[in-house]
């Protein structure tokens, strides 16, 4: 989609995920809908998800621990430890 900003597919394609990302290293899950609800999010809100994007791409990792300390993120790992201390 452009701009840091991804869609991805979900639970057998029935739902969609826009993810913001940071450099590769960080992706971000901001919007979850499902397919049968709505094709696809407007112009307005591409926009919208590209600036988070580069909020997110101007973060420090000690940005990112703090978020996550505060509980503001949750990470979700996949057969990995955290990348980031606590």
């Amino acid at each position: 989609m452009g701009g840091g900003v991804y869609k991805k597919r979900l639970g057998k394609n029935l739902y969609r995920s826009i993810v913001v990302a940071k450099g590769g290293r960080y992706w971000v899950y901001a919007y979850l809908f499902a397919k049968k609800d709505r094709a696809n999010i407007d112009a307005e809100e591409l926009r919208s998800f590209r600036a988070l994007a580069g909020i997110y791409s101007r973060k420090t990792d000690a940005d990112i621990a703090k978020e996550l300390n505060l509980k503001e993120l949750l990470e979700i790992c996949h057969d990995e430890e955290s990348q980031i201390q606590e």
